[in-house]
């Protein structure tokens, strides 16, 4: 089997301490065959066409799963400013960021890495770590989780949440209207007191790309994930049409995700993409994921608006936490966790 030439120099502490990234054959990324000739469609929310928005939303949820806005509405500024000091976190000394370290993944503060697991069960490590964070859009305490180094970080990310905040309640809308319901549909769907955490991604540069992943093939099993990456280096690819398809950032933008349980709330209609994260050689890439999800006890089921004799549930009635159980049941592999919750009748979905 091959081996890293490890470039410590340029990696957080805890990824330089792991003897192999180095992945089986049937797990490597093949990156040569990997498109670069599809766009994500690019979505402006300042459109003052709103059926036309709505529409755009809606076709990007069904056929693609993702789509890039523009014109978001938060500040530039501020996310160059998270992106920023989040880089400055994962390169804080060891001392300061190994109080995170956890494999202990009820704590809601932590530092982890992703790994997968061979034929044989064995734990392989990805080139990448990860730092999760809780968020709330209109309260002040999570802020006493964020650390206090680097010395911006509490103002900077508490500014961005309140701005995520807006954001994702007016996706979450327009995506309802898409779906031919009120505009609050999804998010009441969804519950109160919604499940709110980050994921920041630190992907250094990787001698030998083609052994390893940065983050392994998933969906995301919450509601809506919204992406802001950093623009050094693409490494975002998502699987359209039997195909890894590698997505360039766009300046200024955010990334959306449709998951898991709007496919499951939207009978299907919304799709949950299968996508990955790959490294390269030459630059660092970095990754701040906001994601939006059901607490525990909140029920999810299609939303009976969508359902009739023509198109009959396609998934059974859960709660977030048997999700949840069934997500952890299949650590370490290609999780297909909404598939174990289908019905029958559930074709192609």
């Amino acid at each position: 089997m091959a081996t890293f030439k490890m470039a410590f120099d340029s990696l957080p502490p805890s990824l330089s301490s792991s003897s192999s990234y180095v992945l089986p054959d049937h797990m490597r990324p093949d990156l040569q065959h990997v498109s670069h000739a599809i766009s994500l469609p690019t979505i402006d929310l300042d459109l003052h066409d709103q059926s036309l928005l709505v529409h755009q939303v809606s076709e990007a949820c069904q056929s693609f799963g993702f789509f890039q806005v523009i014109n978001h509405g938060i500040p530039q500024r501020l996310c160059d400013a998270v992106l920023d000091t989040t880089t400055q976190f994962f390169h804080l000394p060891p001392e300061q960021r190994n109080q995170y370290v956890t494999t202990d993944h009820t704590k809601k503060v932590k530092i982890f890495n992703y790994y997968a697991k061979d034929v044989e069960g064995r734990k392989i490590n990805l080139w990448s770590e990860t730092f999760t964070l809780p968020w709330d859009p209109a309260g002040q305490e999570f802020l006493n989780h964020v650390p206090q180094n680097p010395p911006q970080y509490r103002e900077v990310y508490g500014e961005y949440s309140r701005e995520m905040g807006r954001l994702m309640e007016r996706v979450l809308g327009l995506m309802s209207l898409g779906l031919g319901l009120d505009e609050g549909a999804l998010k009441r769907s969804i519950g109160e007191k919604p499940e709110l955490y980050s994921q920041a991604n630190y992907y250094p540069p990787c001698p030998q790309p083609e052994l390893t992943m940065g983050l392994g093939t998933h969906t995301d099993i919450v509601a809506i994930a919204v992406l802001l990456q950093s623009q050094e280096a693409a490494g975002l690819q998502i699987m359209k049409d039997q195909q890894w398809v590698s997505l360039l950032p766009h300046p200024n933008s955010l990334v959306v995700n449709v998951a898991d349980q709007i496919q499951v709330l939207s009978n299907g209609r919304y799709k949950s993409v299968i996508h990955r994260a790959v490294t390269n050689r030459a630059r660092r890439r970095l990754s701040l994921v906001m994601f939006y999800a059901p607490n525990d006890e909140t029920v999810i089921k299609p939303i009976e608006e969508l359902t009739d004799e023509h198109h009959p549930p396609l998934y059974k009635t859960f709660t977030y936490k048997q999700f949840m159980h069934e997500f952890r049941a299949q650590e370490g592999t290609i999780r297909r966790v909404k598939e174990t919750f289908q019905l029958t009748n559930s074709l192609n979905t």
